[in-house]
């Protein structure tokens, strides 16, 4: 996505709170020597997938929902996808759009087998309502119509999306400029790209055009790594967990700056090494890093977005 890339290198250049080490980039693609560990899609056996339709209606329904599980220290993305995965191995019509639109809070955690108030709870019920009632006025209530009216391309995908589906539209204002980060529609490409092999549904001719997908974890793994430096205040704000306002500039610096700072180990990679690399890989060893060393200090912000 051009606009995200852009926008995020603009951010990086006017950035005042983080800042993007180039020496440190250089040094971690020197030493994996632009080799990326390959993390297969589902590594922990989470998801739901069948080869078919009903596998990109639960993507899209897990993305619509992958967001926010800090405030509660014992939620966490393996608890959304395993919860719908087992949902839907119980009842089919579970993610259908027409349910979609009536599901409450209470009836949310029952279907997600949680005991207690999510968070964000209300937004959450909020976006599965619109997703049902979007995808049933305009896709004949599939995420897969959604899917093969893009054409094959991740781009058109995106831009679908976000038009069609509000809760996507990953934007902040920056410095009087606007800045695109899209990290759940960009997910949701990656994985019908990751589940379907790059076949079928996860097909798209544009793959490379995806970034990173702007979390919590990625961040916390750059920053562990040295690629992302912190100003002393945001450093104590992340370590002493408190939170950072959403659409701040400390919080749009973490993000934009993460979505650059891999751009840059790309280009270090494709340069030193000849190799092209997707950003998707990237993000998948940096997440998979950050998930397994679970002490890392990370930015909270109360956000629908990630």
């Amino acid at each position: 996505m051009e606009a995200v890339r852009a926008s995020a290198a603009w951010v990086a250049s006017r950035s005042s709170h983080v800042k993007v080490d180039m020496l440190e980039v250089e040094k971690v693609v020197d030493k994996i020597q632009g080799n990326v560990p390959k993390v297969e899609w589902d590594f922990e056996g989470i998801h739901y997938f069948d080869d078919g339709p009903l596998t990109v209606q639960y993507l899209f329904v897990l993305d619509a929902l992958n967001f926010c599980f800090w405030p509660d220290k014992d939620l966490s993305y393996d608890h959304l996808a395993s919860g719908l995965k087992l949902a839907l191995e119980k009842d089919k019509t579970a993610l259908d759009a027409d349910r979609l639109q009536s599901y409450t809070g209470p009836q949310l955690r029952q279907l997600l087998n949680w005991p207690r108030p999510l968070p964000i709870e209300e937004e959450r019920v909020r976006l599965l309502h619109e997703v049902g009632m979007e995808l049933e006025r305009s896709f004949g209530g599939e995420a897969a119509n959604l899917v093969k009216s893009a054409g094959n391309s991740a781009a058109t995908l995106i831009e679908l999306i976000t038009r069609h589906f509000p809760g996507f539209r990953d934007h902040s204002l920056y410095k009087g400029h606007q800045v695109f980060l899209y990290k759940r529609a960009q997910i949701f490409v990656a994985d019908l790209w990751g589940a379907f092999k790059g076949q079928n549904y996860g097909e798209f001719h544009d793959i490379k055009s995806i970034t990173i997908f702007a979390d919590y974890i990625v961040p916390a793994v750059l920053r562990e790594l040295g690629i992302l430096k912190y100003g002393s205040n945001l450093s104590c704000s992340i370590d002493s967990n408190s939170e950072i306002v959403p659409g701040s500039e400390e919080e749009v610096e973490i993000r934009a700056c993460s979505v650059y700072a891999v751009e840059k180990m790309r280009e270090f990679i494709n340069k030193k090494f000849g190799k092209q690399l997707l950003s998707i890989d990237i993000d998948l060893w940096l997440w998979s890093c950050g998930v397994q060393n679970m002490a890392l200090s990370h930015h909270r912000t109360l956000s629908i977005y990630y």
